[in-house]
């Protein structure tokens, strides 16, 4: 969660927002028509748009670097003029995600290229975007969608997520959702599938090994089942709800099938550890970081914890708590000094303009001495019923921040214990949230993996983490002389 001139990053998120996640196969379109002025004013409106829902644009080397990979594989999409014409980003997202918007934007976050372990990787994650653009496929969902608008978009595909298409499912979904990094417009099962083919075919033309399509999918599958493991899901994959394709381990043996009969190629491993080194990693402690169940935003000054069973994602402009018994975020929103008004309006922004969602009534209390203010309401959902809650708290005479949390009718109680622990964090706290890095290192003769995973800044699954993040196999063992990455505490 990030905070801009005292205030949380607004703007709507990029409708044609797509994730590395969907399967492969379909034919490849021809792609050799330029983008077309429509194409690019229209990816120019929606880039700052996009840029603010996504943690905002990284700058340096790395981000260069990440641009130089881009507009290299670009070319090889048959796109006229496809150098110049592409702007390739770098995003400074904690989310494991790459994107494609109409006029040539294409974005990776730099939690994925961290996850990536060679350049034909990272090509191919780039190329699979490029391959978006050059088949117009974010246009063909925009049709299919009817383009209203930015939260037209977004509200649509969130109500049937989580509350069915009833009209206040539809407003009070959009409301809780809006700003999630997980919802994103989804593109069809054939578009990925013809995506990945011209990914493929991109970096066979440029020289690169094809097969790092598939390496890059079983690492992203990987780091799934990881981190299903670290939140406590039974599921491995991504869970439906929050994800924008199939899970990416369906994807690789049909990605590794598809490379048959093509060439080798060049994989640039070590210059790709070499550039990417240093990078930021997980959380950037400007917006807030995840410790376990723990959240604590630095610079906001503020510390809650989430239920158990539950799992964060700290998006940009809301932090996420999801379980299966319900789904809370925290936002900020504009605060006038009257905490019951402000309740008042977060229930009526959830419901819409036009509706007359609203508060039974509004309760006044304190939480660890933060003067604090809540109201629920009961809605009716296709014959089901659902709890709103919206918890308030004031920071000071202008800044509060507040929960939005939904749960079955008569689960108010799910977040209770996260609501009575929101508490204002001392200097000293702040002082001592130190982000963490990637730090590539050189296997020395007699380096183990278990040895080096013990120097990982973490106090958890330290070797399967290793394993995940250097997409080593659960018996693969080390070389020496050979480059791997660490994640340790930048000082």
């Amino acid at each position: 969660m990030r905070m801009a001139r005292n205030r949380l990053w607004l703007a709507g998120a990029a409708p044609l927002a797509l994730a590395l996640t969907g399967c492969m196969g379909g034919s490849i379109p021809s792609a050799s028509t330029p983008i077309t002025d429509s194409e690019a004013q229209q990816g120019a409106e929606y880039h700052p748009q996009f840029l603010a829902e996504f943690g905002g644009a990284m700058t340096g080397p790395q981000a260069a670097y990440v641009e130089q990979v881009g507009k290299n594989i670009a070319v090889h999409s048959g796109l006229g003029n496809a150098r110049e014409s592409f702007t390739v980003t770098l995003l400074n997202s904690s989310v494991n995600n790459a994107f494609a918007i109409p006029g040539g934007y294409i974005y990776s976050t730099r939690q994925l290229v961290s996850l990536m372990n060679n350049e034909a990787e990272l090509a191919g994650v780039l190329g699979h975007e490029v391959g978006h653009v050059a088949a117009r496929h974010s246009q063909r969902r925009q049709q299919a969608a009817q383009r209203n608008s930015i939260l037209g978009v977004l509200g649509a595909i969130g109500s049937s997520i989580l509350l069915g298409d009833s009209q206040i499912g539809n407003t009070v979904s959009r409301g809780l959702l809006q700003g999630s990094q997980l919802l994103t417009l989804r593109f069809s099962r054939k578009q990925e599938l013809e995506a990945d083919d011209l990914g493929i075919t991109y970096l066979s033309r440029a020289g690169y090994d094809p097969r790092a399509m598939s390496t890059v999918l079983a690492s992203l599958a990987a780091q799934n089942s990881l981190d299903a493991q670290l939140q406590g899901r039974q599921n491995a994959t991504v869970p439906e709800w929050t994800s924008t394709h199939p899970d990416p381990q369906a994807r690789v043996q049909t990605a590794l099938a598809k490379t048959q009969g093509l060439a080798d190629g060049v994989t640039n491993r070590d210059t790709f550890l070499t550039r990417i080194d240093g990078m930021l990693y997980g959380d950037d402690p400007e917006q807030g970081v995840i410790e376990g169940s723990d959240f604590i935003h630095p610079v906001l000054r503020l510390a809650f914890t989430a239920p158990q069973g539950f799992y964060m994602v700290n998006g940009t402009r809301a932090v996420s708590v999801n379980g299966q018994s319900g789904r809370a975020q925290l936002k900020l929103a504009p605060y006038a000094g009257d905490l019951d008004s402000y309740v008042r309006r977060q229930f009526t922004e959830l419901g819409g303009e036009n509706s007359r969602l609203a508060p039974s009534s509004i309760q006044r209390t304190t939480v660890n001495g933060i003067s604090a203010a809540y109201g629920s309401a009961r809605v009716n959902n296709g014959g089901n019923q659902l709890d709103v809650v919206v918890f308030a708290y004031e920071f000071s005479n202008d800044r509060a921040y507040h929960f939005i949390a939904i749960t079955p009718a008569g689960g108010g109680n799910t977040f209770s214990s996260m609501f009575r622990s929101m508490r204002r964090v001392t200097q000293s706290e702040a002082s001592a949230v130190i982000p963490r890095r990637i730090d590539v290192v050189t296997v020395r003769r007699g380096d183990t993996v278990s040895g080096l995973a013990r120097r990982m800044a973490y106090s958890d699954a330290q070797e399967r983490r290793f394993r995940v993040l250097n997409g080593l196999g659960s018996n693969e063992g080390l070389i020496a002389g050979q480059k791997v990455k660490l994640i340790v505490r930048a000082r």
